[in-house]
């Protein structure tokens, strides 16, 4: 396998959260927060772009996932001071945040929170707050659904097909590669994706108006998992927003993220 390197950091209370580095050691510092599910093991494709824009990219795997400690309950706004942890261990007294999908929430509460420390935020089909449904986030309701989900695309996996449903690739099955970061994602445990899941329905635990740093919010023309009005109610709501459109889905393609970091390079 070529999968970079994992490092752990214990972080208090018995847990440790595992990460990787990506692009020159001297970059510019920018700690991203994975979409869920995700994992610090990132595609070959986006290891070449990160490597291109001469950023340093620290990806943790958020408690829960790829063999970080779970913390139960935990709330959006606990990821700041994880974050504030693996700054100091890099001795990054100062440092850009970027957060795809479910990630954006999590990226949002280090803006908001660690904002002396926090150059700029960058969002990529970033999530708006849940509205009406924390009473309705039960655990064990959570986990059989996200369990039936997990089943049916490993068994697309198993039947042939790519790492990513619905998006061109070869056979994730032929691709140990592939298949570790499907295991670190959602196979060895899905503990990450609930507890997600949960916090996301929760109160975040700051307000998105707080956010002084600048922020910018991407969004695909064509996302079929976050509606348009998600990036539109943050762009209202986040005094510092800046709105950007490309064209195409969920994910970006390699020019996109190259804007994206350099978009983050610009604020060090």
């Amino acid at each position: 396998m070529t999968l970079p390197e994992t490092s752990e950091l214990p972080v208090g209370g018995g847990r440790i959260l595992r990460f990787c580095r990506y692009g020159p050691p001297d970059g510019v510092p920018v700690i991203a927060h994975n979409g869920s599910p995700s994992s610090r093991w990132k595609w070959p494709w986006l290891v070449e772009a990160v490597a291109r824009s001469g950023v340093r990219l620290l990806v943790y795997d958020r408690p829960g996932y790829g063999g970080s400690s779970r913390q139960p309950g935990r709330i959006v706004a606990d990821a700041a001071d994880d974050v504030r942890r693996l700054a100091d261990a890099h001795g990054w007294r100062r440092f850009g945040l970027f957060g795809g999908s479910a990630g954006g929430p999590h990226a949002l509460a280090c803006a908001a929170l660690l904002a002396e420390r926090v150059t700029r935020c960058a969002v990529v089909s970033g999530i708006k707050p849940a509205e009406g449904r924390a009473a309705a986030a039960d655990e064990s309701a959570v986990r059989s659904r996200i369990a039936e989900t997990a089943a049916q695309i490993l068994a697309q996996i198993d039947a042939g097909g790519p790492e990513l449903p619905g998006q061109p690739g070869p056979p994730a099955r032929t691709d140990p590669d592939a298949m570790a970061r499907i295991r670190a994602t959602f196979v060895d445990s899905i503990d990450g994706w609930v507890d997600d899941s949960l916090a996301l329905a929760r109160p975040w635990g700051f307000e998105p108006d707080s956010i002084t740093v600048p922020v910018g919010i991407w969004r695909g023309t064509d996302d079929p998992h976050v509606p348009s009005d998600h990036a539109d109610w943050l762009v209202a709501h986040l005094r510092t927003a800046q709105a950007h459109r490309y064209p195409g889905g969920h994910v970006p393609d390699a020019s996109v993220y190259a804007q994206i970091y350099g978009w983050l390079s610009a604020g060090a």
